[in-house]
């Protein structure tokens, strides 16, 4: 019998297709998909993620103005699992993401008395406008995690196992940047009822006065607590993936893998930054409503005196108020997202590989 030798492709699948008819086959990424694959799995993983935890906020938001009413004109903090919204109080110009303080005796009550009185759409208010900064941002995020960690592994050599973490951080800065701008547009078209002429006009007005990177206000505290995240993010969930990988006995993760192991890693990540989350969430608030009013930024107002007032007024305990709302928050969250996204490239790997290997079952046959 001849024995024939068939090369192997780095992105582990065999190049069964590139022996016949001296054709290759479509360009993969080094993990087996295609760059346009790996946003179609974080796309339908943001989504996903949305749907699931934006209820739980909706129902904490409205406990919190039960107890301490949101004055007319002020800010809070929405997040609908993936990102930290600005939303500013009701104005009378336009429909409020919350509706006024109702009288819900806990968390199951809320659930319950909203779908009642409201139906069950209530439960999802405000996730159309948050999506849309909300996926592209978390398609940019995972899909160049992935392209620079592959290219990491390749060039640090025998520091691979610390690519994770750099390129983590790296995709956090691109996509906060991104992003960035987008969130001043929609706090703006949130606090006034403005066309879009208006608001283009509005924009104009601020580059000319304050330069180009006034449409980078507030990005500073977000990078604190994000790039940080991220990396011990990244870095955790892949080493905690190839720890329960050889645990299971297994060589490809399993959902319940991926999802404990994403989950875990949340975590970690979410209580070593939670003194710069909480730094960030009271810029956020102050940035919001200096946008709202249109008011210039004060440098008395700077990450580092919210952080020496907060010691101040609270001590240092203060640094790390919110930490259960946060863990319970950021933990389901990284788990749905991350195994969603893990079982996306799975299924497109599969498909890939079908693709290579059915062009030459038909020729045998």
């Amino acid at each position: 019998m001849l024995t024939v030798s068939v090369p192997q492709r780095t992105d582990g699948f065999v190049a069964l297709a590139d022996i016949m008819n001296g054709q290759s086959p479509a360009p993969v990424a080094s993990n087996g998909i295609t760059p346009l694959q790996q946003m179609v799995a974080s796309c339908s993983g943001a989504i996903l993620t949305s749907l699931f935890v934006t209820p739980l906020d909706v129902v904490k938001i409205r406990l919190q103005a039960q107890k301490n009413p949101f004055p007319k004109g002020k800010c809070f903090v929405y997040c609908n699992g993936l990102m930290d919204h600005i939303c500013v109080c009701e104005n009378g110009n336009s429909k409020a993401w919350y509706k006024a303080p109702g009288h819900f005796n806990g968390t199951l009550d809320a659930f319950v008395k909203i779908v009642r009185r409201e139906g069950i759409k209530a439960l999802w208010s405000g996730l159309p406008p948050t999506l849309v900064m909300a996926v592209p941002a978390t398609v940019i995020y995972f899909t160049c995690y992935d392209q620079l960690c592959a290219a990491l592994r390749v060039r640090m050599g025998a520091h691979a196992e610390e690519a994770p973490l750099l390129a983590g951080a790296i995709a956090r800065v691109g996509s906060a940047t991104v992003i960035s701008p987008l969130e001043l547009i929609r706090t703006k078209l949130q606090s006034q009822k403005q066309s879009y002429r208006e608001l283009t006009d509005c924009i104009r007005s601020a580059v000319e006065t304050e330069g180009w990177l006034s449409l980078w206000r507030g990005l500073g505290p977000t990078l604190l607590r994000d790039v940080p995240f991220s990396a011990m993010y990244w870095y955790n969930y892949e080493k905690g993936k190839s720890w329960l990988c050889e645990w299971y006995n297994t060589r490809e993760p399993t959902f319940t893998i991926t999802f404990i192991s994403g989950a875990v890693s949340g975590s970690i990540a979410s209580i070593v930054t939670l003194p710069f989350d909480v730094v960030k969430t009271r810029r956020q608030v102050e940035l919001g409503e200096l946008q709202a009013r249109n008011l210039s930024c004060q440098v008395s107002s700077s990450t580092f005196s919210v952080m020496r007032r907060i010691v101040a007024q609270d001590g240092f305990v203060g640094l790390f108020a919110g930490f259960l709302p946060r863990l319970i928050k950021v933990a389901p969250a990284c788990a749905i997202m991350i195994s969603t996204y893990e079982f996306g490239k799975a299924f497109f790997r599969k498909h890939n590989q079908e693709r290579i290997l059915r062009p030459l079952q038909t020729s045998n046959t």
